[in-house]
């Protein structure tokens, strides 16, 4: 069974809230970051994955995208997404990636803004992607960090007796697979994977990779969330642009 904790009514109401809130992870690293490494979006069709309350779709419009497709398992961030973030060029899909029938060669841009560590079949989905996408398309993405969903429990940080962190502990590594977190409830499932997998599993499916970006915050978003210095330790997010090749 797919996964999906965004129409846990609690767990839901949180997510909203953090990402409404005036300074987020989000905002401040991840899609600055994941917006720097796009091509140019103008008469483009778009794809994006995970599309959530629409956000980034509303923005590839902005940019000039000729019609942008989001899809998400959530029926809750489809309907946010349709009250929040509507347009005539814009076309939400409430299903999930395995579920949703792709056309061959349909898209020139794919985007994933933090959903594939939620997909159980890496491999598949990266193969349903590149065979949307049209010959020299490009797919941008973000992760959670590998180093981050390494340890089995994804209860990284080492505090000292002053509840300090004194240290961010890696573990289990090379044992790629499911993990439980709590987060706002319990049981939210995620998958890790190596950096060594996330980028021959593009490879071997028809992609070049072409950057790789472990995002850190400028002067401006450590003021504006002090404790997001704790990036300059260890990175929550991976982005990986790539291309596709054949």
């Amino acid at each position: 069974m797919k996964q999906n904790i965004y129409d846990h009514p609690e767990f839901f109401q949180s997510y909203r809230t953090l990402r409404e809130s005036e300074f987020n992870y989000n905002d401040l690293l991840e899609q600055p970051a994941l917006r720097g490494v796009l091509p140019e979006l103008k008469n483009k069709k778009v794809l994006d994955v995970g599309c959530g309350m629409g956000d980034f779709a509303k923005y590839c419009v902005k940019e000039q995208a000729r019609e942008v497709v989001g899809v998400d398992i959530s029926r809750n961030m489809i309907e946010a997404a349709q009250q929040r973030n509507s347009h005539e060029r814009i076309h939400y899909v409430n299903m999930a990636l395995e579920d949703f029938q792709l056309r061959q060669h349909e898209f020139d841009v794919v985007v994933s803004s933090l959903a594939l560590h939620y997909i159980k079949d890496y491999d598949v989905a990266i193969k349903k992607i590149n065979g949307s996408l049209k010959k020299m398309g490009v797919f941008v993405f973000s992760i959670e960090h590998p180093i981050v969903t390494a340890r089995r429990n994804m209860d990284n940080w080492t505090v000292d007796k002053e509840n300090n962190r004194s240290h961010f502990a890696v573990d289990h590594y090379q044992e790629e697979g499911e993990r439980q977190q709590h987060w706002y409830i319990d049981g939210i499932v995620k998958y890790h994977r190596t950096f060594s997998t996330l980028v021959n599993e593009l490879i071997l499916n028809g992609f070049q990779v072409e950057q790789v970006i472990e995002p850190i915050p400028d002067s401006k978003a450590v003021k504006s969330l002090p404790k997001i210095i704790n990036e300059m330790r260890r990175p929550s997010f991976m982005i990986i642009r790539a291309k596709k090749v054949w």
